[in-house]
């Protein structure tokens, strides 16, 4: 697949700040990751004692993110980002969902960093890749979340359709047993600041607990 994403000069020119850091690499699904989850209950268990909802609000790379979004027309109260979705969720006690050891080692770098982060099957994706704005009644099922109105928000297309955004990721790119061609993208809305450190923490993470290979990795 063409690692290049191309981002439309209407986005750019909303959020001249968004830059996309990307990891494409080869990986093994598994759904029996116990080590990894020692490492990812070490943080849940840290940021369960010292962070708040607040302080999720005020992570710079979750409140640059928010503005991004209201920039953009976008209620991000609404359509909350997934990174701070997650630690919502480890604040409020309930911990993060088991999924699989690609997906979880994702939400792991996520909740580290405060970057929400797309993570796709790139065997499913078509043609080439660019993000733009959702359109009016454009076709869109959000893992776990049904039918989501995309109107304005930033995403993905390939040439099916839409398939990606920091809210949710969709149902014809989610990561399943299946994945052996992985296309993972940190969106950050604060430049570069951040990306580069947070980008090498989940490449460890996946050479660790998804044998991953032919790693490639890029700032768009």
């Amino acid at each position: 697949m063409n690692p290049t994403i191309l981002i439309e000069p209407q986005l750019s020119e909303l959020c001249p700040s968004l830059k996309l850091g990307v990891i494409q690499c080869q990986v093994k699904v598994t759904t029996d990751s116990d080590k990894l989850w020692e490492v990812i209950n070490q943080h849940i268990k840290q940021i369960e004692e010292s962070t708040t909802v607040e302080a999720i609000r005020n992570k710079p790379t979750i409140s640059s993110s928010k503005d991004a979004y209201r920039k953009v027309g976008k209620d991000p109260n609404r359509y909350r980002l997934s990174a701070e979705s997650l630690l919502r969720r480890i604040v409020n006690g309930k911990g993060l969902y088991k999924i699989n050891n690609v997906v979880d080692l994702l939400n792991l770098a996520s909740i580290k960093s405060g970057f929400s982060i797309g993570g796709y099957n790139a065997d499913k994706i078509v043609g080439s890749i660019k993000m733009g704005l959702g359109k009016t009644d454009e076709a869109y099922q959000g893992i776990g979340r049904g039918l989501l109105n995309i109107e304005n928000l930033p995403l993905f297309r390939d040439d099916m359709g839409a398939f990606g955004s920091a809210t949710s990721d969709s149902v014809r790119t989610q990561i399943d047993s299946a994945c052996q061609n992985l296309l993972m993208v940190f969106f950050s809305y604060q430049g570069e600041a951040e990306l580069h450190e947070s980008m090498n923490f989940a490449r460890e993470l996946l050479v660790d607990f998804a044998s991953a290979t032919n790693i490639r990795t890029c700032i768009i």
